[in-house]
């Protein structure tokens, strides 16, 4: 949980909930159960390596709160936009290192 006062206590108040999964796409179920006891005010990040399904993602798209579902690729390509501004151990967690390829 993220917010201004870093106790959940200020608006914004943004839940994430981080799954890995192999060869499984997060379902429906899954993504109800993380909006469960949402309040109206939240906003939700719900990211899962596997993927998730059609009916995830509808599931989504009529949350009663903002809800972004990230998948792998979506999780690649925001560290790589963001890398530069990411703190030092967030850049040693995940260390890149640009290269020149000709093309």
């Amino acid at each position: 949980m993220a917010s201004p006062d870093g106790f959940g206590f200020e608006s914004p108040r943004i839940v994430v909930e981080v799954k890995h999964r192999t060869g499984s796409a997060m379902g429906s179920q899954e993504v109800r159960s993380f909006l469960g006891g949402r309040h109206k005010d939240d906003k939700g990040l719900y990211v899962s390596t596997g993927g998730f399904s059609k009916d995830a993602r509808y599931e989504a798209e009529r949350a009663s709160i903002p809800l972004t579902l990230m998948d792998l690729d979506d999780l690649v390509r925001a560290i790589l936009e963001h890398y530069e501004r990411m703190d030092a151990d967030s850049q040693r967690l995940v260390a890149l290192r640009k290269i020149y390829w000709p093309g």
